[in-house]
């Protein structure tokens, strides 16, 4: 990768040393012409980089040579980041009155010291770099200002399809078949039979595990299914680790012993019919798989661990039966020109019924060895490409210098990367630093991307992170990346495949590595200049020109005063230091001296309370990343020293006592996560007014402690929030009761004024204590997406019409009587739109919430309160909703909701709702659903707790519709006793929970057609008197839970108690 950098680096230094601000020092301290000539010497040399590049893949001593270059241009960048900075720095003072272009480069206190340094800085340099363009003449090297395939490089593509795609398993289906057959139908003498799939790097190893894995009838043929991704490293500690966390879905104590992990994973799989997924192993030592194994094995019959892997050695290891080793191979000639004319042809710009465009691709598709990931990424890199000549161009004179040894795909791959732009080089490239599997989130590395140069910003109405977005979807449409999550990027995360990984390693060479052992710390180069490291390892560190710290594992461990020395000493010019998920509790004054930091994390750190004002002296900053710091205090009260910060994230901060004075004056805003009011005005706070023209602000704004503002009406205007338009989310939150007790009036604190812009998609207003009506300008947020209200609103504007709105949550709104005041029909008697989108919906602790709606006439319904009639046609439900609770509202009516597939959980509300849905047909009124199917057929997840109206009868009758069913409680309900209730329809319930039923004598016998019932709570059940004996029907029981049932505490003793013969069977019983 060095001859793309160097390119960039040398047009970047080109641009600056051409700039007027340095032409004016230059004449002040008379270095204008050893300027001069160090641009005309970048500008020779860079003439020619485009060619060496080209021959650097075929020479070794053009390599080096471009190495040695780079070396010096990154000197060259850091010489000029210093003229900027210390300008920058002394301008802020106030004891520079240069322009404000010449302020840009450099300044000192000691201007004649200074520029004497500079100087021969400058000519040390000039001196290097005069000496690699006199070698560069012995390579006969020829000038060109652009790549070969300008038209490719160039080019503005169009969007058209969605980079989330992921292409279907083509070519694999007689491999599937094998597989299946090793996974269910063979008979094997062991419990646990072990199954290796065996190939090189990119053949479709692990997508073939996940076809079966995630098969219908394997998943019925276990009692559990595991995937773990194994790696390079082969740590049994770790891998046993990591599938109790598959297993539990929960993070474990990091500080456990080896031998507390083994007797949880032995308690999570003995005697479970269980499937292991063990992806990408490379250990080769069989005393280290004897130890894993020795553990997976108390498995009950027919357990299968498939083990993928690249190494015959290891497949060899893990089953010695070569007729069950999976061996795969290339794709077939037909099964490769699929894929291949599935990608090629998917961007459209070429005809798939063109011959020559048919008859090429089947040349070139032939010769990627029928290797899925090789034909993915060559096939993208020719969708790009519209004309007949290219894509010969890229056969004859790019495919044919790959050699086809078998398994050696690396040079196919590195094709496509030849053929990036070199931004995107450096932004694949960039990726090396992190594991393999690793679940990447994508901002944090467009962020790094950022900080580093790599995204230009050609046009200003665009950020540089929106532009970085753009790079990343680029190299997923390219096939770089994988497995791409999330549809915001605030959200997004991915992985690169493991070839992917090994590409970015070659082409990364010295520049980039991880650190994880001693070893490998001996061996990082003065000219490494970007380093993940385990953190314990960094005082072992001299990387005197890194430009990148990150560190992984990600992992609590306490960052030492020795730690944060061996750091300042020693990575002076670090663009990006990442010390998230770590503990201390202080930051050293010392670390401005990283002067030429643009990235710092610090997030959820739990120790931290303060940060040392010194840090206001990193101009160069642009992130600052506090997320979750909960114990941090306060920011620097000199934060408006940052000019140059763009995102000041500190989500979840929640003991911030206020916002520092002269944060408005940060234009170049686009994250504050949070903006707090200073509640008593003692700690000399921002107030809102300095929010007027941060109008670039994007993400998330959330505003605390509203309630506390003097001059409210004037403040809240002030905040200008009608005019930031970029702004995804808004919170206004108004703190405790207290701050209403002043003598302010209600109507000063008006939400009026603080009008959101239209474009928002996410409201929440809190604690909220001022007038009872809803702002008018609601009614303009026809965007919003997510809605999360709580205070003591009367009335609440309409949600029903929003088009796009999927979540909604109200809470303790105790005024509020009804959720709509409209009909739920437009003037002509029509149903209008009804909640289109809704999937999520929240009422909680809404004491006085009778009813949806003002009348109920209007939707059918009777008002007799014993009526659960529904109407047919005239009843309104809602068509997509997938989740809802209702707790402590008593609600008697409302909009029925047999769509619910997620979860149901009601507590301390009416029964009526409930009633009426059960009793519908899903075709009644639900547009999504084109075929008649029971309501709530689908739900996992039913909770009732205190039902007004709920008997037994009742409950039964609800029951049987849920025949998905899978966790079900139910508690407090004083008229269920459960008698005579049946079961049958409840086949896939894994969890009950039985709370505090008092009419409870005994379990109902129907329990016994529950087979696939794992966890059974029992709680507060003073007259439950006895276990019945079809406990013993539960066989795949693994948890029992008793508490507070007296009367089967003395019964249910081990060995010695009368039901203990019924509950023997279960592997975890707690009384």
């Amino acid at each position: 990768m060095a001859e793309a950098i160097a390119f960039d680096i040398a047009t970047e230094l080109i641009i600056k040393l051409s700039s007027l601000a340095l032409s004016q020092i230059g004449l002040w301290w008379n270095l204008k012409d050893d300027l001069d000539d160090l641009k005309r010497t970048v500008s020779t040399i860079k003439a020619v980089l485009l060619d060496a590049e080209e021959k650097s893949a075929t020479n070794n001593l053009v390599k080096v040579w471009l190495e040695e270059l780079k070396d010096v241009l990154y000197d060259a960048d850091d010489l000029i980041d210093d003229f900027s900075t210390e300008t920058l720095w002394k301008d802020l003072m106030g004891e520079n009155k240069l322009t404000k272009e010449v302020r840009l480069f450099f300044s000192s206190s000691n201007q004649f010291a200074y520029g004497l340094k500079i100087g021969r800085k400058i000519k040390a340099i000039k001196a290097r770099l005069a000496s690699i363009g006199s070698e560069a003449k012995m390579f006969d090297f020829v000038e060109r200002d652009c790549p070969m395939e300008t038209s490719f490089m160039t080019k503005k593509r169009q969007q058209t399809h969605s980079f989330e795609r992921e292409d279907e398993i083509i070519g694999r289906d007689d491999d599937k078949v094998a597989l299946l057959k090793l996974v269910v139908e063979f008979q094997s003498e062991e419990n646990v039979y072990i199954i290796p799939i065996m190939g090189f790097g990119g053949l479709g190893k692990t997508a073939l595990a996940l076809l079966v894995y995630n098969d219908e009838m394997v998943k019925s043929n276990f009692e559990l299914t595991m995937f773990v991704c194994v790696s390079n490293v082969f740590d049994v500690k770790v891998i046993v680790a990591n599938i109790i966390k598959f297993v539990t879905n929960q993070a474990l104590d990091e500080n456990l012993k080896m031998d507390q992990l083994q007797k949880q994973l032995r308690d999570k799989i003995d005697g479970k019919k269980y499937l292991l997924v063990l992806d990408d192993i490379w250990n080769e030592d069989p005393i280290l798989w004897s130890r894993l194994k020795k553990l997976l094995m108390g498995g009950a019959k027919g357990s299968r661990i498939i083990v993928t892997t690249r190494s015959q050695k290891v497949a060899k290891i893990t089953n010695k039966c070569q007729s069950h080793i999976l061996k795969l191979k290339g794709l077939s000639d037909d099964a490769t020109w699929s894929l291949f004319k599935k990608i090629a042809f998917e961007q459209r710009y070429v005809d798939s019924t063109n011959s020559t465009f048919v008859e090429v691709g089947k040349q070139i598709s032939k010769r990627c060895g029928g290797v899925p990931l090789v034909i993915r990424t060559i096939a993208s890199t020719l969708s790009l490409k519209e004309t007949e000549n290219e894509w010969l161009y890229f056969k004859d004179n790019e495919l044919a210098k790959i050699s086809q040894i078998d398994g050696e795909i690396l040079p196919t791959l590195k094709l496509s990367y030849d053929h990036l732009p070199s931004h995107l080089k450096h932004c694949f490239a960039f990726c090396r630093l992190y594991p393999k599997d690793y679940e990447i989130d994508v901002r944090t590395l467009v962020q790094f991307w950022i900080a580093q140069g790599f995204v230009k910003q050609s046009n200003p109405k665009q950020s540089l992170e929106e532009i970085g977005f753009r790079y990343f979807k680029d190299l997923v449409e390219r096939s770089f990346f994988q497995e791409v999550e999330g549809d915001l990027i605030e959200e997004m995360t991915c992985k690169m495949h493991d070839v992917m990984h090994d590409l970015a390693e070659l082409v990364a060479g010295t520049e980039s590595t991880i650190v994880d052992s001693n070893l490998s710390i001996s061996q990082v180069g003065e000219k490494c200049r970007h380093i993940s490291i385990n953190v314990s390892l960094i005082p072992l560190l001299k990387g005197k020109k890194l430009r990148t710290l990150l560190h992984f594992p990600k992992a609590r461990y306490y960052l030492s005063d020795e730690t944060w020395d061996s750091i300042i000493v020693n990575c002076r010019c670090l663009r990006v230091l990442e010390m998230n998920f770590l503990y201390f509790t202080t930051i050293p004054r010392s670390i401005y001296k990283l002067k030429h930091l643009r990235y710092l994390d610090f997030s959820k750190n739990r120790g931290l309370r303060s940060l040392p004002e010194s840090i206001c002296k990193i101009q160069n900053l642009q992130a600052l990343k506090l997320d979750w710091c909960d114990g941090l205090e306060e920011l620097p009260n000199k934060i408006e020293r940052l000019v140059n910060l763009t995102h000041l994230a500190c989500h979840g901060c929640c003991r911030l006592t206020h916002t520092p004075r002269g944060i408005g004056k940060l234009m170049s805003f686009e994250t504050l996560s949070m903006f707090v009011v200073d509640k008593d005005r003692s700690h000399g706070g921002a107030d809102l007014s300095e929010l007027s023209g941060l109008n670039n602000l994007r993400g998330e704004l959330e505003i605390t402690n509203l309630g506390f503002v003097k001059n409210a009406k004037e403040k809240f205007k002030a905040a200008n929030l009608k005019e930031k338009q970029h702004l995804r989310s808004l919170v206004l939150q108004w703190g405790s009761f207290l701050a209403w007790k002043d003598d302010n009036h209600d109507e000063e604190r008006s939400l009026e004024d603080l009008q959101p812009h239209p474009n928002l998609k996410e409201l929440g207003v809190r604690g909220w204590r001022g007038d009872a009506k809803f702002p008018n300008w609601f009614s303009l947020l026809t965007n919003l997406v997510h809605i999360t209200i709580s205070g003591n609103f009367k009335q609440l504007p309409s949600f029903a019409q929003l088009p796009y709105l999927k979540q909604l949550k109200i809470s303790y709104c105790t005024e509020l009587e009804y959720m709509d005041d409209n009909s739920p029909k437009g003037s002509q008697g029509k149903p209008k739109s009804f909640f289109p989108s809704l999937k999520h919906l929240w009422l909680w602790n809404c004491s006085n919430m009778k009813s949806w709606w003002r009348t109920t006439e209007a939707i059918g319904y009777d008002t007799n309160e014993d009526d659960t009639t529904v109407m047919g046609t005239s009843t309104v439900s809602f068509s997509c909703l997938s989740s809802l609770k209702v707790r402590n509202c008593p609600l008697t009516s409302m909009p029925l909701y047999p769509s619910l597939d997620d979860e149901l959980e009601l507590v301390n509300t009416s029964s009526r709702p409930l009633k009426q849905t059960t009793k519908m047909n899903m075709n009644a009124k639900t547009p999504s659903s084109s075929t008649s199917s029971i309501s709530l057929s689908k739900l996992k997840s039913f909770r009732v707790d205190n039902i007004e109206g709920l008997d037994t009868h009742m409950l039964d009758e609800c029951l049987q519709h849920l025949t998905g069913l899978k966790s079900l409680t139910i508690e407090d309900c004083k008229e269920v006793d459960l008698e005579g209730m049946q079961w049958e329809a409840l086949k896939n319930l894994s969890f009950l929970r039985i709370r505090s039923i008092p009419l409870l004598e005994s379990l109902p016998l129907g329990l016994q057609h529950l087979t696939n019932l794992q966890e059974l709570s029992l709680f507060y059940l003073p007259n439950l008197a006895s276990l019945p004996d079809e406990m013993r029907c539960l066989t795949n029981l693994k948890y029992l839970n008793m508490k507070e049932t007296p009367q089967l505490k003395e019964r249910c003793r081990e060995d010695i108690g009368a039901d203990w013969h019924k509950i023997a069977h279960i592997p975890n019983i707690q009384l």
